[in-house]
């Protein structure tokens, strides 16, 4: 294993989406990461399908498998004396717990935030909620379209503001899982300055409003209340979706000089005056928009394609999921990867989004079936912890594939 978070070892209480999503980054990054699960189905996406594959016997939901990369499992009842007290050796070896309980869960399993960080002082824990931890509406549980909604993203989102529409994929948990894993590098690099760990907190509400961006200022600056208006932008045009004979293209037009070579290509002078500038076209996006779709209709998109780029337009076909995966531009940046499985053999998955040049994870793991990990993980807390006044560098056994043992360990 290499990594620039190599040696880390995570502790991954989390279930569903969000939680998961923020370990399996870390453990992208070269960490260890322990995925704690109930003996009894495990984590809740287990479940989530169809679509199932492999054997009959042992079926593995394909969301599963979209969020636990790069991690053991190990097979845990929290609520019994056993599962406890292994947790708590857990705590004692780990630097990062990820958990996205709702509020209050871990201080009736007895670890509330004192606990953990008298156990292990250098603790960080990520803790993921709905919409906050605290507050008039803290606690309340979280699921990601229900995010989506109350913080204004399907509002958004869709043809028209007379159909606010969910984003295709559960963004709300994804960003609260990236916004997560930022956090704990973050509160990394602090320890390193400190010797203690620290709790860092985000939420989907939060998430959400944090990639308001240019919609959020609009109201809060300009008081102006941002809504559905389909694929054409709000704020700069021509850019957008339109139709060619036998495909959807998208055209990004962003800027005057962008204009000036564009507007001839769709029969239009860069200085008709119901164009000549951006306020203007987007006034008038609809009528644009007519223009450009008739120009279009009787080309192709590689035809257009080619146009385009040779008057230097940023332009793109609306591709689906298959012709993304099998686009050799997509496999060239390292976002398809192999891993051999336990019970599906060789499986593809999309890959990690961060490349370090010269260095990072040489290869990834299959996530685990349930509690494929638990003896091993119970072995190595056993040499730990007879070994304790030992070298600390010494308690770091050697890695090795996940499929027959510990993939690394560490005391950053």
């Amino acid at each position: 294993m290499s990594g620039p978070l190599s040696g880390l070892v995570v502790l991954d209480l989390s279930r569903a989406l969000a939680g998961p999503h923020a370990a399996m980054m870390l453990g992208d990054m070269g960490a260890r990461v322990i995925k704690v699960e109930h003996p009894n189905g495990g984590d809740d996406t287990r479940g989530w399908g169809p679509p199932f594959v492999g054997p009959d016997h042992a079926p593995e939901s394909t969301y599963f498998l979209s969020c636990n990369r790069n991690k053991e499992s190990v097979a845990l009842d929290l609520k019994s004396a056993e599962g406890r007290h292994a947790l708590e050796r857990l705590v004692r070896h780990s630097d990062v717990v990820v958990e996205n309980f709702r509020t209050g869960v871990l201080d009736r399993l007895g670890f509330p935030v004192e606990e953990l960080h008298r156990l292990n002082p250098r603790l960080i824990l990520l803790s993921i909620t709905g919409f906050g931890h605290d507050g008039p509406q803290g606690g309340r549980p979280g699921y990601d379209q229900i995010a989506q909604g109350e913080a204004g993203l399907m509002s958004l989102t869709g043809p028209g503001p007379d159909a606010p529409t969910r984003i295709g994929v559960p963004i709300g948990d994804l960003l609260a899982g990236m916004y997560g894993a930022y956090g704990v590098v973050a509160a990394l690099h602090e320890r390193s300055r400190t010797g203690r760990g620290r709790v860092v907190r985000t939420s989907l509400l939060a998430a959400i409003v944090g990639v308001h961006a240019f919609q959020g200022t609009n109201y809060t600056v300009a008081g102006q209340v941002g809504r559905a208006q389909g694929n054409l932008h709000p704020s700069l045009q021509p850019y957008g979706s339109y139709r060619c004979r036998d495909a959807i293209i998208q055209v990004a037009v962003g800027s005057e000089g962008l204009w000036a070579r564009f507007a001839p290509l769709v029969g239009l002078a860069s200085d008709d005056p119901r164009f000549a500038v951006n306020a203007d076209r987007v006034v008038r996006a609809a009528e644009l928009a007519a223009v450009i779709n008739t120009a279009f209709a009787d080309r192709s998109v590689d035809e257009l394609l080619a146009e385009l780029s040779a008057a230097g337009i940023p332009a793109g076909e609306v591709r689906t999921l298959d012709r993304v995966y099998d686009w050799e531009q997509t496999r060239s940046q390292g976002l398809v990867v192999e891993v051999d499985h336990t019970t599906l053999g060789t499986l593809e998955l999309p890959g990690p989004a961060i490349r370090f040049d010269g260095g990072g994870r040489q290869r990834h793991t299959a996530p685990p079936v349930l509690g494929e990990h638990t003896s091993a993980v119970l072995e190595w807390l056993d040499q730990l912890d007879g070994r304790r006044t030992q070298d600390p560098a010494a308690l770091a056994p050697d890695p090795v594939d996940a499929a027959s043992g510990p993939v690394g360990a560490g005391r950053a």
